[in-house]
């Protein structure tokens, strides 16, 4: 019987602003939510401070989440901001990446927070 494979090591950054109620507001459950995933790589990333990092991708709503392996992005889009639901993709994209993601742009943005 083969042993058990370990979960995919994800890194997970959240693209809000400081400006957004919602993003203030889920910052602390973010934060508890990366607690309860050490293997995780949690970054918070405001996109107007960092502009240049994320830009040409467009943050269109608040908060909008993407999530990535070592092969590239997998997860891109907003995220209703409750802990059930954040727990619950994260736990789905660790045990069964779903296909990476097509768009350009969301790929190269994955690889410059990775390398950041």
């Amino acid at each position: 019987m083969p042993a058990p494979t370990a979960p995919t090591p994800l890194f997970v950054a959240c693209l809000c602003a400081q400006w957004c109620g919602s993003c203030r507001e889920y910052r602390s459950l973010f934060d508890q939510v990366a607690a309860t995933f050490p293997d995780f790589d949690f970054v918070w990333v405001d996109i107007e401070d960092e502009a240049a990092l994320v830009d040409p991708v467009e943050v269109e709503n608040f908060p909008t989440l993407l999530i990535a392996t070592a092969e590239g992005a997998h997860f891109y889009g907003p995220l209703m901001p409750h802990k059930e639901t954040l727990v619950r993709l994260l736990r789905a994209n660790a045990e069964a990446p779903p296909a990476l993601l097509t768009d350009a742009q969301v790929q190269a943005l994955a690889q410059r927070l990775w390398h950041r």
